[in-house]
């Protein structure tokens, strides 16, 4: 059992701060229903809602061996464990500590070794050595989140109802854990790659599409268009505020890139060819000797890739993941195109049927493939626009027009990373279909692949092709 001890409060001020981030809105996986004698109070329905987005971080988990949850790969790498414990104590510290009278910690060195980057906080322990910490055991950490998921349902039922501020930070912890079970399935995909004997995190059924049709464009005309979040529902800080802004003439694919254009790309000696590439990116080309997408390997059968359910033949019909910006931004070259812009990405993306709301529809980590698919048929519609990769922009993760960070530990949730990235939309495979929206802003570094990052094309229109 942890070592409990009296407990630490942070500053109100520092749960105020954070609630003010996000909005009582939510809308989280669906759940199972209440009893029919229950009554369907706030608390009743927040209640049911956090046991099911922690439930599903332990049945993401539950495949894995404690040996499986203790790796860390590579620095970008966290273990298992580690999100585990992670997002528990984001709720242990943000939640339980200031506000749940008389709780008390599960061990106090917790508060060290779980901390992520929230320096408001305090120290903590270095990320490139997360692994090497054996001890607590994964068979701990499942003790401390079953000790704070007891003291939660105390806070929801006695706190939470009675105080938004804090009903609205335990949404937002709730979409922080979501992120983290994203988080846990690419980073036990590295995990898995590393080992020689290809073992498998799990079975799927073999895709059976049909052979996927060349891309078709949609058009789009120029003008003023508003783009980011300015409803109830949740979001988070840097999906806003809504502002207008300028879109020039485009077009736009009707589905992602698929592995069999990658390989037409490879064939064309795309890897190799110092013109299609940015400087920055030519020199991590060389650097690093990449000659294919991440996971990928040529065997004597052809090329092979690394996925969740195994060592399998590339499917050219498939999505291209596990690309870098600057592999993406090469293709589009080579191909004659560009990225999208992320504005141009969300105004096509908010005319979909369902974008409005946020009943988006995709391969998400619902289906349970955690695996990329290839198109359905060709129609008018715009394929692919959510789910399967996160799709790359030409855009550079910057605040929007307005944005100003909070002050204290929120503001260092998303406004302090407001450099050196690029934003990627959509969602993918392992994302929760319920942490997914319209103006949902991702952001990794141009040279970072390990996510299960993809493209759309687009390109410039002539004025006079829409005036």
């Amino acid at each position: 059992m942890g070592d409990a001890r009296t407990e630490q409060s942070l500053p109100v001020s520092v749960l105020q701060l954070m609630a003010a981030a996000c909005a009582v809105s939510v809308r989280v996986p669906p759940t199972r229903k209440a009893p029919v004698s229950a009554p369907l109070t706030r608390s009743t329905v927040l209640l049911t809602d956090y046991q099911a987005v922690r439930d599903e971080t332990e049945r993401l988990a539950a495949p894995l061996s404690p040996e499986d949850q203790q790796v860390q790969s590579m620095p970008d790498v966290s273990p298992t464990k580690w999100h585990r414990a992670h997002i528990t104590w984001f709720f242990e510290t943000f939640l339980l500590r200031p506000s749940l009278p008389g709780y008390v910690a599960f061990n106090e060195n917790f508060q060290f070794l779980y901390n992520s980057y929230y320096e408001a906080v305090g120290d903590r322990h270095a990320r490139h050595e997360r692994g090497l910490i054996s001890r607590p055991s994964a068979s701990e950490i499942g003790e401390y989140r079953r000790h704070v998921d007891r003291a939660m349902a105390r806070l929801i039922d006695e706190v939470a109802s009675e105080d938004p501020a804090v009903e609205e930070l335990v949404l937002l912890g709730l979409h922080h854990e979501q992120q983290h079970q994203e988080l846990l399935l690419m980073d036990i995909k590295h995990v898995l790659s590393m080992n020689p004997t290809r073992p498998a995190y799990h079975e799927i059924e073999e895709s059976t599409a049909d052979a996927v049709e060349p891309v078709a464009w949609h058009e789009y005309e120029a003008g003023l268009i508003e783009i980011g979040h300015d409803d109830d529902s949740f979001a988070f800080d840097n999906e806003g505020p809504r502002h207008r802004t300028y879109v020039a003439p485009f077009r736009i694919a009707d589905r992602l890139v698929t592995n069999g254009d990658w390989l037409d790309f490879m064939a064309d000696d795309g890897y190799h060819c110092a013109e299609h590439w940015l400087s920055a990116g030519w020199a991590t080309v060389n650097e690093h000797g990449w000659e294919s997408p991440m996971y990928w390997e040529p065997t004597e059968r052809g090329w092979y890739t690394h996925t969740l359910h195994g060592f399998v033949p590339v499917d050219r019909n498939e999505p291209v993941c596990h690309v870098s910006y600057f592999e993406a931004d090469a293709y589009a070259r080579w191909a004659g195109a560009r990225l999208p812009t992320e504005a141009e990405w969300e105004h096509v993306a908010s005319q979909l049927q369902g974008a409005s709301s946020s009943d988006v529809t995709g391969n998400f980590a619902h289906t349970g493939r955690f695996h990329p698919s290839p198109a359905g048929p060709a129609s008018s519609a715009i394929r692919q626009m959510f789910g399967d990769v996160w799709q790359w922009t030409s855009s550079a993760y910057s605040a929007y027009p307005g944005f100003a960070p909070a002050p204290g530990a929120v503001g260092e949730y998303n406004g302090k990373f407001m450099v050196n990235q690029y934003v990627l939309r959509g969602g993918c495979c392992a994302t929760p279909v319920a942490h997914t929206r319209t103006t949902y802003r991702n952001f990794f570094p141009t040279h970072t692949r390990w996510m299960f990052s993809g493209l759309r094309l687009a390109a410039d229109l002539p004025k006079e092709a829409t005036s």
